[in-house]
């Protein structure tokens, strides 16, 4: 009686180029791991391991050989998993260079623990008994593409609108946000926008003043993580509630979060399983910003729905008020089906509909 890991690969297709400050995205490559008993493997829990190109510290030629490589080790050492000894696994058996293995394994066992249902946690939002707010997204793109999903969003029942910024002329994505307020007062749509670290440091400041003019609820990442003197400045100053973003991708060790609030002391961070490593890792953020009074959102990171609704439960075991970026569902063309569903700009669990894993081939 010992638990065995394999994984399989899929390559998802987005239904449109996918702009951001660091390049246009058509497709993504997710891993999907599969953990299960030995002796009764109709029974498996499932993860999904999702690095993103030039972001994620696993984001690295040699990942599939690595992930490989960790199943293998897993397989060697006859484990059983059980509540007391998850994060001991987490923390003495997986690799915590590779965050995004950590939480593929991390829901996979999770999932297991609770029967192989996709269950990751076992509270209101599986149970359809409670939706959660979400950001409606704003891909990068020219003005008219940005528009035309600025008008879908708000048709659709969206109050909360997050863009992407500076990839275009910043003067064409200040009239976005000014269309929105032409017709949107702040009490009635919240704007959100993220830079993806492309200010650079001695114009943000400027760029931020001028943004204040649309009654920005935050901005993400304004100049490149590392700057971390500069980011600390800019949070004193700013006329915009600053939220951390990949500010966070790297730090470990629970001391070293701490110290990285404690100097920066932005307004908010937004915490990424598969870029900090798990749940417990962002539990440990979670602790550190309330010790401090900084908000934090969840934000999901171009998983497919299996990692969605991982992240999606996680966030329910929470009170966070905060409308999370979750509405990354409806990005692919061959995402997984699944029961998840948004509607009027919240995420919801339809219990009567079915996952459908036809698709993962594993490695068995």
């Amino acid at each position: 009686m010992s638990l065995k890991a394999v994984f399989s690969k899929h390559t998802l297709n987005f239904k449109f180029e996918a702009g951001t400050s660091r390049g246009v995205l058509t497709q993504k490559d997710s891993y999907f791991i599969k953990i299960f008993d030995t002796e009764n493997p109709s029974v498996f829990g499932l993860g999904e391991c999702a690095p993103l190109k030039g972001l994620s510290i696993d984001d690295r030629p040699d990942f599939e050989l690595q992930l490989l490589s960790i199943c293998e080790y897993f397989n060697t050492i006859e484990l059983e998993v059980f509540s007391w000894n998850l994060n001991i696994i987490l923390d003495q058996v997986l690799d915590k260079s590779f965050p995004s293995i950590v939480f593929g394994f991390e829901t996979a066992m999770l999932d297991l623990l609770n029967g192989g249902k996709r269950i990751i946690f076992n509270n209101a939002f599986h149970q359809a008994q409670r939706n959660i707010n979400i950001n409606g997204l704003i891909w990068m793109g020219d003005k008219d593409f940005m528009l035309r999903q600025i008008d879908e969003k708000l048709a659709s029942g969206y109050n909360t609108i997050k863009m992407k910024v500076g990839a275009i002329d910043f003067e064409k994505e200040c009239q976005l946000l000014a269309y929105i307020r032409q017709h949107f007062s702040k009490n009635e749509i919240t704007l959100r926008v993220d830079a993806n670290g492309a200010f650079g440091v001695n114009e943000a400041l400027e760029k931020l003043k001028k943004l204040a003019e649309y009654d920005l609820h935050s901005i993400e990442q304004p100049i490149r993580h590392g700057n971390t003197d500069a980011m600390a400045e800019l949070c004193q100053t700013t006329p915009i509630p600053i939220a951390l973003d990949e500010e966070l991708i790297g730090m470990i060790e629970y001391p070293d979060k701490y110290k990285l609030l404690k100097k920066i002391m932005p307004q908010f961070i937004i915490l990424k399983p598969s870029l900090v490593g798990g749940f417990q890792q962002c539990r440990e953020w979670i602790e550190n910003a309330n010790r401090l009074k900084i908000g934090w959102w969840m934000t999901s990171a171009l998983e497919s729905n299996v990692g969605l609704n991982a992240i999606t439960q996680f966030t329910a075991e929470f009170s966070n008020p905060l409308p999370q970026g979750l509405g990354t569902g409806r990005l692919y063309h061959n995402n997984i089906p699944s029961p998840l569903s948004i509607d009027k700009g919240q995420i919801l669990y339809r219990p009567d509909s079915q996952w459908d894993l036809s698709v993962l081939n594993f490695l068995v």
